[in-house]
């Protein structure tokens, strides 16, 4: 099983996280932030990704380092799981639609960490949720996975159904980069033969 476990701990946060890349796609989380939960559980069951989640935060601050550092652990608990990713697909895209919002999420598993994010969110508020996190979070994932993350909004109008389309797209390239690859597997998906 390709696994891992994080516990990050800092004067700001307490993160204990745990995953399964060959899960069902069943999540246990507690952020301390409500909207960060629900997008994490879409990405796990998007994914098919087993996702466990506990966050002790200074939200008496504000959300920021607790959705930063859930990022920052989820990242590294996807490159720890991955390995040296022999046999993998290392791609993944996803179109995904939500209601009025049409978000596209290209993801590559390449090692060098990107994040390109063509998004616009109209509202600075879900609910109590800070809006500008999503690219906080986006960021400290993609750094800590060493990953190439793009996210290309097509259309959309209510910011939740916008941030609800790049999770769910994200969950969904994920479940096709992780995938193995039957026809390479025990290789390294590079022709350079390292990534």
């Amino acid at each position: 099983m390709r696994q891992a476990r994080i516990e990050r701990k800092t004067r700001e946060t307490e993160i204990a996280l745990s995953l399964c890349l060959d899960g069902t796609g069943k999540a246990a989380i507690d952020t301390g932030v409500g909207f960060l939960n629900h997008m994490l559980e879409l990405l796990s069951f998007h994914s098919g990704i087993d996702l466990a989640v506990s966050c002790m935060g200074d939200t008496l601050v504000d959300d920021h380092h607790s959705v930063e550092d859930v990022g920052i652990a989820l990242g590294q608990a996807l490159s720890e799981a991955l390995g040296d990713k022999k046999g993998v697909f290392r791609y993944g895209n996803f179109l995904l639609p939500m209601d009025e919002a049409l978000v596209l999420c290209a993801l590559d598993l390449s090692g060098r960490d990107t994040l390109g994010y063509q998004v616009t969110l109209p509202a600075q508020k879900v609910g109590s949720f800070d809006t500008e996190l999503v690219k906080e979070f986006m960021l400290a994932f993609c750094r800590s996975a060493k990953c190439c993350l793009h996210f290309y909004q097509l259309a959309g109008e209510n910011t939740h159904h916008i941030i609800e389309a790049m999770f769910k797209g994200l969950g969904r390239a994920l479940r096709q980069a992780v995938s193995i690859d039957p026809a390479r597997a025990g290789e390294t998906p590079s022709s350079k033969g390292v990534l």
